[in-house]
């Protein structure tokens, strides 16, 4: 597209923040049917298995199982959402509303699209795990003034989640393709990355993918900020994974969405 000369193409981080501020203004157009399915689904899985069951299970080591599973689903609230808008809402902008084709009219480019895309899935990540933290804060569950930080890791979590769905969206030919990627992957990563109970009680084969999948590794992250004491040097590592994850992920997500935009 040519422009004229004394036309100065937006900053970078400019044409990123143009991409996740119109999502943001689609989102809040119908912020309640949008935001209120992904916060209540925490919400009833900590009334349903914390509240319920938590009555019959042992404590978690230094903490009580109502407050294991509500420091677990502060970041997955972060991954379905994430998830969600990264696959089924990529999947539909970029094939059925054609919105790419029409924002690429803009001096923005593939890559800003994308990352702006994952911006946005980051930000709604964080955004749902401050909405758990202050449901569980007001209820008493958690307490500890570093609580506060673990919406970082919901922000982590939506970035990481977002590069993975965006590289699945990349090669699914079928919108329904994605139940495969939920039901397959996503929900069996709920139950075994130490969201319900501690991966330590898995067997050593089962343990081994559970430090592989991303979740595990948040869910570890989030816990801390939420105990006292739960900090320590280990958790560099968590960090370390989650860097190189996203940039494996996204470095395979821009590659596959711009290879797909192109054909």
């Amino acid at each position: 597209m040519n422009y004229n000369n004394n036309y100065k193409v937006p900053a970078f981080l400019q044409r990123i923040l143009s991409v996740w501020y119109r999502h943001v203004k689609v989102y809040c157009s119908s912020f309640f049917s949008n935001a209120l399915p992904p916060f209540l689904e925490p919400l009833i899985m900590l009334a349903g298995l914390g509240i319920g069951l938590g009555k019959f299970v042992p404590d978690m080591g230094n903490m009580s199982f109502v407050l294991f599973l509500a420091s677990g689903l502060i970041v997955t609230s972060a991954m379905f959402t994430a998830a969600y808008e990264c696959t089924f809402g990529t999947f539909i902008r970029l094939e059925f509303d054609k919105i790419y084709d029409g924002m690429l009219g803009a001096p923005l480019s593939v890559n800003d699209l994308i990352y702006g895309e994952i911006l946005f899935a980051g930000s709604k990540g964080f955004f749902f795990s401050l909405a758990v933290l202050i449901v569980v804060w007001v209820a008493g569950i958690v307490t500890y003034p570093l609580s506060v930080f673990a919406t970082l890791i919901g922000f982590i979590t939506g970035i990481m989640f977002a590069t993975v769905s965006m590289f699945i969206t990349s090669i699914v030919k079928n919108i329904n393709h994605f139940n495969f990627y939920f039901s397959g992957l996503l929900s069996p990563m709920f139950f075994f990355s130490g969201v319900v109970f501690p991966v330590e009680n898995l067997p050593k084969g089962l343990l081994f993918i559970a430090e592989i999948v991303p979740l595990t590794h948040v869910v570890r992250l989030a816990r801390a900020f939420c105990v006292p004491g739960g900090l320590n040097y280990g958790l560099l590592l968590d960090l370390l994974y989650c860097a190189v994850f996203v940039l494996i992920t996204g470095w395979l997500a821009v590659r596959g969405i711009k290879k797909r935009m192109i054909v």
